[in-house]
């Protein structure tokens, strides 16, 4: 039996493919490289030793997606496919819409056609929108997303609560992510994206290694402690792990629908980021304040106390380890 991952050379995926790996699972991969590199591979063999199939798939083509599944004994999808920048979402809406929602109705099409029914979805903390209340908990209202990206990731999660009330022998998880930063602490996966990047941390260390000017910090004028934005950062190793657990937790109850939040619960601001990353690794960040950028919100931090309850899972690396890690991946692969 193996384990379908589908984005799976990305940057949360690959972390996650390293620790099904470790863990004693066969993994397939399908990914299209649009936001990612082959290259990925190597480095998750020279880590675990071992090499997952990988197919280069869109997963918006059904025909060769079901061609995987023909293929292959597989017990469990895990779905990290998607694009997932805020701003570009908010800019290109309607590409949001049809790679996110459309390949994923296309991978619950086959996985029911094939009578595969353990499905972990990547979603994220966008589903809450603007939260009235922090820290934020898996009760708090969902829906009110401030940009296409959060909008599809809600309407993914709709879809699947209709699919399960429609069959309940579907055994779904639900694992809405913080803010993932860091590396693996080997420096050989991590993340490094073309251009400008969407997300603070690899924008933090390509303007740290002289591949960008400046950082442009977006907005000082938010309700915080120092008036930039506040978010919850977890280590993409701990929060890979929860995917792990995640999976023995279908593995044991064989059907429902389960809904976690992954963070650490500590929220810090911007500028807070950027000063530990200076302290930890003794480099300097250039930064400049600009506009707010659309589709933010100024605070959001959850409360992991479901996910340790019911999971067992708890976020152990703190922001030293994040800076540190994802630093030293960046100076192993200069």
């Amino acid at each position: 039996m193996s384990i379908l991952v589908t984005g799976g050379t990305g940057y949360i995926g690959s972390h996650t493919v390293v620790e099904l790996l470790e863990y004693g699972k066969d993994v397939i991969i399908i990914d299209d490289l649009s936001n990612s590199k082959i290259e990925v591979l190597d480095s998750i063999k020279e880590i675990t030793n071992k090499t997952p199939k990988f197919y280069q798939i869109n997963y918006l083509d059904k025909e060769k997606i079901r061609k995987v599944f023909k293929e292959h004994d597989i017990e469990t999808v895990i779905n990290f496919a998607g694009f997932k920048a805020v701003g570009e979402s908010v800019a290109k809406p309607l590409m949001y819409y049809h790679n996110n929602i459309g390949g994923a109705i296309n991978l619950l099409e086959v996985m029911q056609e094939f009578g595969v029914k353990n499905f972990i979805f990547s979603s994220s903390a966008t589903v809450y929108g603007d939260p009235k209340v922090t820290p934020i908990t898996e009760e708090c209202e969902v829906g009110g997303t401030t940009n296409p990206y959060g909008t599809s990731k809600f309407m993914i999660e709709k879809i699947l609560k209709d699919l399960y009330n429609s069959d309940n022998s579907w055994n779904i998880c639900i694992l809405r992510y913080f803010n993932p930063v860091g590396a693996h602490q080997s420096g050989l996966i991590g993340e490094n994206p073309n251009g400008i990047p969407n997300n603070l941390m690899p924008y933090i260390t390509k303007v740290a290694n002289g591949e960008l000017e400046i950082l442009s910090v977006y907005g000082n004028d938010y309700s915080t402690k120092d008036g930039t934005g506040v978010r919850d950062y977890i280590h993409v190793v701990d929060l890979a792990k929860g995917h792990i657990k995640a999976m023995e937790k279908l593995e044991k109850e064989k059907s429902g629908l389960y809904i976690y939040n992954l963070g650490t619960g500590t929220g810090y601001s911007v500028l807070e980021i950027i000063e530990n990353f200076q302290k930890v690794n003794n480099v300097k960040v250039n930064y400049k304040i600009v506009e707010r950028r659309p589709g933010d919100i100024a605070i959001c931090y959850t409360n992991p106390d479901k996910a340790l309850n019911e999971l067992e899972w708890k976020a152990e690396k703190g922001i030293e380890d994040m800076c540190r890690d994802s630093w030293n991946y960046i100076n192993n692969n200069k």
